[in-house]
């Protein structure tokens, strides 16, 4: 049984510019709420994902890449035990050209129940949406306040 979140958006860019938002550190700081997303980006690779202090949130390795098409990532997350207890997830990137605008699915998957994905579906959402509008208006969301 597979476990999964899926998020699709529509973003008016280039499928160049939606690859470097997607690869880049000194854009995902801009839309990922602060962390960048470190690695060399080649098949095999591991990736973490890291706070300006230090601290690694997440990790794995680079499944698959197709610039500027698709990215799958191996997953895990570092920094709550019983999360990271699980073990990994996937997480696929997939860009498709739809007219003036970039189809941009996401999809975060487990093989069977999984603390990341309902995790992720909270994340994913804010994260993605942040991203539409760095790239469309240059200027990405910032984490909304805690409601008390």
């Amino acid at each position: 049984m597979t476990n999964a979140f899926v998020y699709v958006t529509y973003i008016r860019t280039t499928p160049e510019k939606l690859w470097e938002a997607l690869t880049e550190p000194e854009f995902q700081q801009q839309y990922f709420l602060g962390v960048q997303l470190l690695s060399d980006w080649k098949q095999g690779s591991a990736w973490k994902m890291v706070y300006p202090d230090g601290r690694v949130t997440d990790s794995g390795e680079v499944l698959e890449i197709d610039p500027p098409r698709r990215l799958v990532l191996k997953w895990r997350n570092e920094f709550m035990p019983e999360v990271r207890a699980d073990g990994y997830t996937r997480c696929t990137f997939t860009i498709e050209q739809e007219g003036e605008m970039m189809k941009l699915a996401v999809t975060h998957e487990a093989d069977g129940p999984h603390k990341l994905i309902e995790n992720v579906a909270n994340g994913w959402p804010l994260i993605l949406s942040s991203l539409k509008s760095l790239l469309e208006t240059g200027k990405g969301l910032s984490r909304p306040a805690s409601k008390a």
